[in-house]
């Protein structure tokens, strides 16, 4: 049984986020988290970043390789991110109107200033997640977002690992069993309480979009689900009502 699929547009406070990180180490932030925790609550349409790209030019490289479009707020004496935050509410409000069937709006920023946005976007029936570090959110923006994600938690979670896959697979089958594994292991961090086959499949192929099992040899994704079970990775049940298989964790 497929879930509706849900559709993003994230809209990152890049300056406000190097508030929260600053004086981490130099990689001590991955976007790549963030956008595996999106993937895992739908499809992302767009990605916009706002920021003075000269002063965090150390995180370009990480960015372009994420496909997010950077947009260019120069500095000027302090207004630079009063602009910042403009752009960005301009932005996601003219995607609101224009692009009826993006569902999802992920502000990424701990700013206050947001708040007004965020209120905005959900009279247009928009649900809005945050997301920001600990040390640089404001209550009055996490309070008034649907979800409100803190960055350290991402992190935390991303530790969280499944299975070790301990067959002699071939590598082909060895990265399907990874990212199923994986896929699974998302779904439990959103708390969903029965784990759909279709379900589970969905969220694989938003993460790699050219997953397909029967490149892998399998006649049905039941079937690459079994064979799982069969190596002792899985716990499945059928249910009675839809006939679908149901994945109700990881063996033990």
């Amino acid at each position: 049984m497929a879930e509706i699929e849900h559709t993003l547009a994230v809209f990152i406070d890049f300056e406000n986020l190097a508030l929260g990180f600053k004086g981490k180490k130099k990689n001590g932030f991955k976007v790549e988290t963030i956008l595996a925790r999106l993937l895992e609550k739908g499809k992302v349409i767009a990605k916009k970043a706002y920021a003075d790209w000269a002063v965090y030019s150390h995180y370009k490289t990480q960015l372009h390789a994420a496909a997010i479009e950077m947009v260019e707020i120069p500095k000027r004496g302090m207004s630079g991110k009063n602009s910042a935050d403009i752009r960005l509410c301009v932005d996601a409000m003219d995607m609101s109107y224009s692009k009826e069937h993006i569902d999802t709006f992920v502000i990424v920023s701990g700013d206050s200033d947001f708040s007004p946005l965020v209120s905005k976007l959900k009279e247009n029936n928009k649900r809005v997640i945050g997301i920001g570090m600990r040390e640089s959110t404001s209550p009055l923006l996490s309070d008034n977002c649907d979800e409100f994600i803190f960055y350290e938690d991402l992190v935390e979670a991303a530790e969280l690992t499944p299975p070790k896959i301990v067959d002699d697979l071939p590598e082909e089958r060895h990265a399907a069993f990874q990212l199923l594994f994986e896929a699974i292991t998302a779904l439990m961090r959103e708390n969903k309480e029965i784990l759909w086959s279709s379900m589970i499949k969905q969220t694989m192929q938003r993460k790699r979009p050219s997953f397909n099992e029967s490149t892998l040899g399998y006649r049905s994704f039941s079937e690459m689900l079994k064979d799982a079970e069969k190596r002792g990775y899985l716990q499945l049940r059928k249910d009675t009502k839809s006939g679908t298989l149901v994945v109700e964790g990881f063996a033990r």
